[in-house]
């Protein structure tokens, strides 16, 4: 299965709207933190039509009502502070904070442990763990864009929008 993994939208739905059509051949969305307004929840919700898993990030502040977009989508789940999946017998677990991403990591648990807050991409190794950061949707330091997990080959790579 492929897996988009997102972060870091900061509001900017433009972009959102602009990355969510070259996702449909994914299965599964993880956003990992900083949608910041609810809206962008709502439009991750109407524009993706896979399970989402979401954890917030240090701007997501209405977490009221996020909760409250998230319960629209029956699709949509949020994870606070942090999240885990099964998918094709791996487990995937994701986080906000590149440090608890990186203290997941090392526990050996997950095939994979992925992260935002940056808006830096990073894919590395913590023993048998991939640790992956997607960078941003944002785009502030100019390569906005996300992530792709193939399950079948442990491998992640990204998208630019």
């Amino acid at each position: 299965m492929k897996i988009a993994v997102l972060s870091d939208t900061h509001d900017n739905i433009w972009n959102l709207e602009r990355l969510l059509p070259r996702l449909q051949g994914a299965g599964m969305l993880i956003f990992c933190g900083d949608l910041c307004a609810p809206f962008t929840l709502d439009a991750l919700g109407q524009g993706f039509a896979g399970p989402v898993h979401v954890t917030l990030g240090n701007n997501d502040g209405d977490v009221y009502l996020l909760t409250r977009i998230a319960a629209r989508h029956p699709h949509v789940t949020l994870a606070v502070p942090s999240g885990q999946v099964e998918v094709e017998g791996q487990r995937l677990a994701f986080v906000h904070e590149p440090l608890f991403a990186e203290g997941l990591a090392a526990l050996g648990r997950y095939d994979a442990v992925f992260c935002g807050h940056s808006h830096r991409r990073e894919v590395r190794q913590i023993g048998n763990t991939l640790l992956a950061n997607p960078g941003e949707v944002m785009g502030r330091l100019g390569n906005p864009g996300c992530g792709i997990y193939d399950t079948a080959a442990r491998a992640f790579s990204y998208i630019d929008i």
